[in-house]
């Protein structure tokens, strides 16, 4: 049997893809935290983008990020046992709105049994 070389392969075993990626954030108590995500499966993930424009694409224009290398994304999410990095996801759920509150519901008098004598 012929072993293919990495050129060939359809899925190379290399996983890192070349470059920094550019890793979106949320602000937190101590700086930046990496924002996490979930798969269509509800894994949760790291998501890194090879471009500001797919970035944006994806996210918004106003996603804020900073640049991390692949190695650096997973050193970063590991510990908090998120083993998975998905690389220029192409869609994402909108983020929840806040929920309006819900009027009180006022007490309903319990129901009296009726005897039948």
């Amino acid at each position: 049997m012929t072993e293919l070389l990495c050129g060939e392969d359809p899925e190379p075993s290399d996983r890192s893809p070349a470059g920094p990626l550019f890793v979106p954030v949320r602000p937190g108590p101590a700086g930046c935290a990496a924002r996490l995500f979930r798969t269509p499966l509800g894994d949760r993930t790291a998501v890194g983008f090879t471009s500001v424009r797919k970035l944006a694409a994806t996210l918004g224009p106003d996603q804020t990020w900073i640049r991390l290398a692949e190695p650096a994304l997973r050193a970063l999410t590991e510990p908090l046992g998120v083993t998975a990095v998905t690389i220029d996801p192409q869609f994402s759920a909108p983020a929840p709105s806040p929920v309006k509150p819900v009027k009180p519901v006022k007490p309903v008098a319990p129901a009296v049994a009726l005897r039948i004598a």
